[in-house]
């Protein structure tokens, strides 16, 4: 096998949930598309780290020219209820069934010291500074339900500002135990959503 089509595959396979055969099969694809395809594909994983940035307020992507992502900037939103998620990729589930009108925070993680990863590495200082300072009624933890996710939305819980009076809810229990929101069936997704408590 030529050594370029190899570190291509090698690079392909090291994504998340992609083995070495469909890294194989994604490589040959792309030796065998359109060339215009191609060179569009290659410069935008190459300006992928130049032109995007967390937002300012609640660390999910945006563009690099703008400081505050669509949804912080969105006036319509309910901006009293916010929505706590592990990662990126969990505003995406939800936002794509319209399950939430309010803001969001992502934490960047979750709380795991065997990973080495502590509080102070994610985004709970921000989280208590935009309580303090921002008018919201409502945290909704939709932390995942493994035990990562549960001991970080307890860290969370246990220590909130208490000069504002904050409703705390938790996704329901329909997401399996050790289930990511990511993998979520709609139908699933939309009940912990109602269902909250």
């Amino acid at each position: 096998m030529p050594q370029t089509l190899k570190r291509l595959i090698d690079l392909i396979a090291f994504l998340p949930g992609i083995g070495e055969k469909t890294a194989t099969k994604l490589a040959l694809f792309l030796l065998r598309a359109n060339g215009a395809y191609v060179k569009n594909f290659a410069e935008c994983l190459s300006h992928l780290h130049s032109d995007l940035h967390e937002c300012a307020r609640c660390h999910a992507v945006t563009d690099r020219t703008d400081e505050l992502c669509a949804i912080c900037r969105d006036p319509r939103r309910q901006t009293s209820v916010l929505c706590v998620v592990e990662e990126y990729i969990d505003l995406l589930a939800i936002e794509r069934l319209s399950l939430h009108s309010g803001g969001y925070h992502v934490l960047g993680g979750v709380i795991s010291p065997v990973n080495g990863i502590l509080a102070d590495d994610l985004h709970i200082k921000s989280l208590f500074t935009r309580i303090e300072n921002e008018p919201i009624d409502e945290i909704i933890l939709a932390t995942n339900a493994n035990l990562e996710g549960e001991a970080t939305a307890l860290y969370i819980t246990e220590r909130l500002p208490r000069a504002h009076e904050v409703k705390i809810t938790r996704l329901s229990r329909g997401l399996p135990n050790a289930g990511y929101i990511e993998y979520a069936d709609d139908v699933t997704l939309v009940n912990a959503f109602r269902e909250r408590r």
